[in-house]
């Protein structure tokens, strides 16, 4: 995935809001920062194919209009509110898990509960997923561990594109500490990731690049030493560093 690049062109967040362009690459983690409500979540949503906006996302050539689109081309959303938008309460760890990519585990016309348990023990392995028998229900996992299962459920899917809303958002640090070191394993195999976080020094500990939000516009790109928290505060205030 070292020719990656996933290409926003002209993208307007909100009618009268300066239209954004960037490209984002494989191998590469962008952070997006920004006050609540400020457009950074709307910017990601419409990488995944979430939201309508002017302007054009694509992703090799191929371009993003709906999550339909996001699907095809393996761009992978990982949503903020893991309890209302991401697990299934009513089922099983591994049912949670194997519920997006149940066309992997078909053996002929049936599916195999053999491989289903075995692509779950590969990621359990991967993420240090703390669970009892894949049976037992998500709710039964900690806030932390249900968010390594819905982790594991996106990268079953291959994605390109990894797409991550606070991830870490909840969870005690060990959990997190666990996630840093895979996000940069997923880059270093030539992943792109834009991981919108509402923790400053987290985007500057995880990310190569972080682009900054203000009123539905892109501020402010830094990269680099011009990362710091001083600048990336100013740049989300309007003001100079």
């Amino acid at each position: 995935m070292a020719d990656l690049s996933l290409t926003v062109r002209d993208l307007s967040l909100r009618s009268n809001a300066a239209p954004l362009s960037t490209r984002i690459s494989g191998g590469e983690i962008v952070g997006l920062a920004g006050l609540d409500g400020h457009g950074q979540d709307v910017f990601l949503r419409s990488l995944a194919g979430l939201e309508r906006n002017s302007g054009a996302v694509d992703l090799q050539g191929n371009r993003i209009a709906t999550f339909r689109d996001a699907e095809r081309n393996a761009v992978v959303y990982v949503p903020r509110d893991r309890r209302s938008t991401g697990i299934f309460p009513g089922i099983s760890i591994l049912d949670n898990f194997a519920i997006a990519t149940p066309g992997r585990d078909r053996r002929g016309p049936l599916i195999s509960a053999k491989a289903r348990r075995a692509r779950y023990e590969t990621w359990k392995e991967r993420l240090q997923i703390k669970a009892p028998s894949p049976e037992a229900p998500i709710t039964a996992l900690s806030g932390g561990n249900q968010q390594k299962v819905l982790l594991a459920r996106a990268l079953a899917r291959d994605p390109k594109v990894l797409l991550l809303n606070d991830p870490t958002r909840g969870v005690d640090v060990a959990t997190r500490l666990v996630l840093y070191d895979l996000f940069r394993d997923l880059a270093a195999e030539g992943m792109a990731l834009v991981i919108l976080s509402s923790e400053i020094e987290e985007i500057l500990v995880l990310c190569n690049r972080v682009l900054v939000f203000r009123d539905h516009a892109l501020a402010a790109e830094m990269a680099g030493e011009a990362m710091g928290t001083e600048a990336v505060i100013a740049a989300m205030f309007g003001r100079a560093a």
